[in-house]
């Protein structure tokens, strides 16, 4: 079981989700975060003077899948979120020791659906 994290730019959301349903992966969560990367934020001249924000908005899905979903849960969101511009966001994959639904007590890869 692993848990992929993907960070990506807000307006692609909708294709990231587009692709991630072809793929027949629909469970995932999704938040608003502020971060920056290597761009480090925006800069602004306001009265003459550059003036950083150095938090941009963006999106942080969480999708935990079993190992046979790994690839194409990547694939999917590259697919969808990639510009070829800096900013384009980051996917992390990690390891995912337990998974229990609460419903049915379910542990494990059952658990994740």
């Amino acid at each position: 079981m692993k848990l992929v994290i993907a960070i990506i730019q807000p307006y692609k959301l909708e294709e990231v989700k587009e692709e991630l349903y072809k793929s027949e992966i629909n469970l995932i969560t999704v938040s608003e975060v502020l971060g920056h990367g290597r761009q480090m934020g925006v800069t602004e001249v306001y009265r003459g003077h550059k003036e950083t924000g150095n938090l941009l908005r963006k999106i942080r899905l969480e999708i935990a899948v079993n190992e046979n979903y790994v690839e194409p849960a990547i694939k999917a969101i590259v697919k969808g979120a990639k510009t070829g511009e800096a900013g384009d966001g980051k996917i992390f994959v990690l390891d995912l020791n337990e998974c229990v639904r609460i419903r049915t007590e379910e542990r494990g890869p059952v658990a994740i659906g």
